[in-house]
């Protein structure tokens, strides 16, 4: 009887050992393979902030100048020189900035206000005086708009092809860039939302093979 009851504490001593060494090794996988996927997670979210510097990042592309109610168009060309370009749009109306997106970079294609339709409106690049937009390097059209008072407006664009327009002060110093790439930025990949999931068996074993590796 007591050989019998001595028998069963050894069992039970052994399972315990068993079960603690298991949770022991159970831990010690969720730890590595949780170091991986945070490893996994850091890229991702480098890789995420790169895609949103770029998209949030400003470049004027375009200035309209008011003096004495004549308004003028200030582009940098791609050959890299400035241009002042007259018009005869009274500017206290609702002015707009005509783009288009071809081959990948955004252009300026034309000027016209409230009054008068885009069709007779100032063309800026004569290359656009009629845009195939069935062309696959030809995606979209942007445009731009407000009334203007005295002084200078400068129109900027980010990463992603958004336009602002804004006051400058006279003595601002400004730089004009040539027409900027326009990027599509692709949705976050959802496994970067769920990196730190359940412990998944073959991440396990795959881990536990480098550790017995080791």
């Amino acid at each position: 009887m007591l050989s019998r009851l001595l028998s069963l504490f050894v069992l039970l001593l052994v399972g315990v050992g068993a079960f603690s060494a298991y949770r022991l090794l159970e831990a010690s996988l969720a730890a590595e393979v949780y170091r991986n996927r945070l490893g996994e997670l850091a890229a991702d979210y480098e890789k995420l902030r790169d895609r949103y510097s770029q998209a949030v990042r400003r470049s004027a592309v375009t200035e309209l100048l008011v003096e004495e109610g004549q308004l003028t168009v200030v582009i940098r060309t791609s050959d890299g020189e400035l241009q002042s370009l007259a018009s005869s749009f009274d500017p206290s109306k609702e002015i707009y900035v005509d783009y288009v997106v071809h081959e990948g970079r955004l252009w300026i294609r034309r000027l016209f206000d409230e009054d008068t339709p885009p069709g007779e409106g100032m063309l800026v690049d004569p290359r656009f005086v009629s845009v195939d937009w069935d062309a696959a390097s030809n995606h979209y059209g942007k445009a731009a708009y407000r009334s203007l008072e005295e002084g200078r407006w400068v129109i900027d664009v980010t990463g992603d092809g958004s336009l602002g327009l804004t006051r400058r002060q006279p003595e601002e110093r400004i730089r004009l860039e040539p027409p900027p790439p326009v990027r599509r930025y692709e949705p976050v990949d959802a496994a970067v939302q769920d990196a730190l999931g359940a412990l998944q068996p073959l991440e396990a074993l795959r881990v536990l093979a480098r550790q017995i590796a080791f």
